[in-house]
């Protein structure tokens, strides 16, 4: 995979001597979703704010394309680079099409190619642009505020997006869907996505990679499947939340308890009687897994539900292994 975003050596120390960042180095691939998770104050959020230069570097360096931030226009570095925060801050008294246009504006668009992006984009973040493209951001729930954060990010056809902790003001409900639809969405979009969270079971919903932070250092990074079966100290454990490891269980003794997915084709099958670890296999290779047992199929298994369910088990206490 080709890279797009590497930090080397990077460190990030404020005037008052507080060093945010220590020891950072890896790299980022073109078209991964990529997670920045750990607790708070652990250096995520200035992590992400140094790639767009919203933070300066103190040392280290970090390159887009093998190019060094510090090397880019700054103006034209953070046209090239979508960023969806948690509070949207969507100008008030703009339309959301004026909103959404911004950048392509900045960037010297024609007005018509402009209006086909904000059309375009309203349908891919699901808000029908004839009913929301003139209402204002006060006519808008939380869940839509961030669909049109969302469009705004990508209105100038960036490569990077930057998402700050996006979902976590919504409630439970809009959360979960928000993910979900943007499951889908980063499908369609094939952007690379550095994202930041606190919440473990969100970064193993989204996140190709994962990379858990403490104190302003990288504790582990790797897959959600990677996090799951090998965590690599306490520390990791216990913000996973695992207990103990459930991985041995039979997918048709807790077929009931997954939110098993309709509508989605698969060819490829997997017994009842195989263990979650061999399912996860299987998702590694392939979008969709059917579940078979003695009366028939059971179900359609995703990594996503996979992962979901394996999380909320261990934060249950899991199954002795």
């Amino acid at each position: 995979m080709r890279r797009l975003i590497t930090f080397r050596d990077v460190k990030k120390t404020y005037e008052d001597g507080t060093t945010a960042v220590q020891n950072f180095s890896l790299n980022i691939h073109k078209g991964e979703f990529f997670v920045l998770i750990g607790p708070s104050g652990c250096g995520k959020t200035t992590t992400l704010k140094m790639i767009n230069r919203l933070h300066n570097v103190t040392n280290g360096d970090i390159l887009i394309d093998g190019k060094s931030i510090k090397e880019h226009n700054i103006h034209e570095l953070r046209w090239n680079i979508g960023y969806v925060l948690q509070q949207i801050a969507l100008f008030p008294h703009m339309t959301i099409e004026e909103n959404i246009s911004i950048v392509p504006e900045l960037k010297g668009w024609k007005k018509a190619d402009i209006k086909k992006r904000v059309e375009e984009l309203l349908g891919l973040v699901g808000l029908d642009p004839s009913i929301y493209r003139n209402r204002k951001p006060s006519e808008l729930s939380g869940g839509q505020a961030q669909r049109v954060g969302v469009a705004r990010a990508l209105a100038a056809d960036p490569p990077i997006i930057l998402m700050d902790e996006p979902f976590s003001a919504l409630d439970p409900l809009s959360r979960e869907q928000l993910q979900q639809d943007f499951l889908k969405l980063k499908e369609k979009i094939q952007k690379t996505i550095v994202f930041v969270t606190h919440n473990m079971n969100e970064a193993l919903t989204l996140g190709d990679r994962i990379c858990l932070m403490k104190d302003g250092e990288m504790v582990q990074v790797g897959t959600p499947e990677e996090f799951l079966k090998h965590p690599k100290n306490d520390f990791v454990k216990s913000f996973i939340g695992s207990k103990q490891s459930i991985f041995h269980l039979k997918l048709e003794d807790v077929v009931e308890e997954l939110t098993l997915v309709e509508g989605v084709e698969s060819a490829v099958a997997i017994d009842g009687q195989s263990s979650f670890a061999e399912a996860l296999e299987l998702l590694q290779v392939h979008e969709a897994v059917t579940v078979t047992g003695a009366s028939g199929t059971l179900g359609v298994l995703t990594r996503q539900n996979v992962l979901q369910f394996i999380y909320k088990r261990n934060l249950e206490g899991g199954t002795v292994s």
